[in-house]
């Protein structure tokens, strides 16, 4: 293997990696360097300290892969508190549903019906260490009953596992950018590292990924402001190795010990924190492919007044690694303590992608608090 072919990672619960709101669902799924919201939690963590606002809710509706079935959902709920000027704690239900599944014996007989699911909840920090930076952290316990079928009128177990994020954030003070003002800002989210989730004998990776990204905001005028951010993915999973195999194509397993021989590549049966730093060079096809396992979005935002934006973005990932690639749009409005968002998303390339007609709704609630606004806080 030189790089050119396929072998894309996989792993369990991949639900963990879709994108759950509207808002940076619209800009080609950017979030690492975002302004912060209700849906921080997932991009991002560490920003949940820079929010203006004393408390907030928010809750997503995302149909997904509805050119194939008709019943897949996912449904996101967040929130967040203020706890002082520096610290904030958040909070997140993610819930997968799988739709309606029919279950047949040996014969072809419809023996019932089954609706898996999976979920994650979450629990994030955010503190403040400075005017411009801060650092995050968040827990997770994750469930999948896609494991659970019926044997004789019982069912099987759900498999669970934990999780943690680490995160970063800056954000800088106002800068001349020609004649105009911009601020920059840059995010570090390293999400999902948790024990390996068993659905049977064998125990399978959860998708731990490392999010880089950068972003620059700019006033055009009092009212209009134009923003543009760039993230970098990479999942920190084992990359699939290339097998010794015999003449008729089975694989070649060793006699010493059992295990499967490999020509190029690396064992990628190996304890998560081994496998987080072996997948930044484990690819049978060298640093050609290593580079390929890097996903790229772009987005960019419009907006008036805090009051109506627009946006676009474009999400790539390498033909050899998975292959979506998309261009997602969008638009979103504010009312004083309400703000709807909603995205839709146009694959590239293929007529037939199955990621075709996938739109999401957000509704979020920001307050200042029960009492009126909140006094703004001295400068540091």
């Amino acid at each position: 293997m030189d790089g050119s072919s396929i072998n894309a990672i996989t792993t369990a619960v991949p639900f963990l990696m879709i994108s759950p709101d509207s808002k940076q669902g619209a800009m080609g799924d950017v979030g690492a360097a975002t302004d912060p919201d209700v849906n921080s939690i997932f991009w991002n963590g560490s920003k949940l300290a820079f929010t203006d606002k004393k408390f907030g809710i928010g809750a997503t509706v995302t149909p997904w892969l509805r050119q194939l079935v008709p019943d897949i959902n996912m449904s996101y709920l967040s929130g967040y508190v203020r706890i002082n000027s520096k610290q904030v704690v958040g909070g997140s239900l993610r819930y997968f549903s799988l739709g309606n599944i029919d279950l047949t014996n040996s014969q072809g007989v419809q023996t019932g019906s089954y609706k898996p699911n999976e979920y994650a909840i979450d629990l994030a920090f955010s503190q403040k260490l400075s005017k411009y930076f801060s650092l995050g952290v968040a827990t997770r316990f994750i469930n999948s009953g896609i494991s659970r079928v019926y044997y004789n009128g019982g069912s099987g177990n759900a498999a669970s596992t934990f999780a943690a994020d680490l995160s970063a954030y800056y954000k800088s003070d106002k800068f001349k950018l020609g004649d105009k003002k911009a601020v920059a800002t840059a995010g570090l989210a390293i999400t999902n590292m948790g024990a390996k989730i068993r659905y049977s004998n064998d125990e399978n990776f959860i998708p731990t990924n490392m999010r880089l990204g950068a972003g620059l905001k700019t006033d055009i005028d009092n009212y209009n402001t134009f923003s543009v951010y760039l993230d970098f993915n990479k999942l920190l999973v084992p990359t699939p190795p290339v097998y010794v195999t015999d003449s008729a194509g089975n694989i070649v397993t060793s006699p010493v010990d059992g295990k499967k021989e490999i020509s190029k590549g690396k064992d990628p049966n190996v304890p998560v924190v081994k496998g987080m730093l072996q997948s930044f060079n484990d690819a049978p096809g060298g640093i050609k492919e290593e580079l390929q396992e890097i996903n790229q979005s772009i987005g960019v935002e419009y907006c008036y007044d805090n009051t109506f934006a627009v946006r676009a973005g474009f999400f790539h990932e390498s033909r050899n690694k998975g292959a979506r690639q998309y261009f997602t749009m969008g638009m979103g409005f504010h009312f004083k303590v309400i703000t709807v968002d909603g995205s839709y998303l146009i694959p590239a390339g293929s007529v037939n992608n199955p990621l075709q007609r996938t739109w999401r709704i957000s509704l979020s609630f920001n307050f200042d608090g029960f009492n009126g606004d909140e006094k703004k806080e001295p400068q540091e």
